[in-house]
């Protein structure tokens, strides 16, 4: 599925919001599974900055794969011509 920054950047904002929620949430007292929704919630948002890393730099720059096989045939011509 190809989706969009705004829609990775909305689902940040989302789960964001429902960290905050949590973490106040936890702050009224120690609950195990509020701080296991947590740590599942953050993992999400590290995945989520992921993907909005590589989708922003695969628009910037182009598909990873056709810049790695354009490079490796770039080193093949420069390891001919030496």
């Amino acid at each position: 599925m190809n989706r969009t920054l705004e829609s990775i950047h909305r689902e940040i904002e989302e789960l964001s919001e429902r960290r905050v929620d949590l973490w106040h949430e936890l702050s009224e007292g120690h609950d195990a599974a509020l701080q296991t929704e947590v740590k599942r919630v953050e993992e999400q948002l590290q995945a989520l900055w992921d993907e909005h890393r590589q989708l922003r730099a695969q628009l910037r720059w182009g598909d990873r794969q056709k810049i790695i096989a354009r490079a490796r045939a770039e080193e093949r011509l420069e390891r001919h011509a030496a």
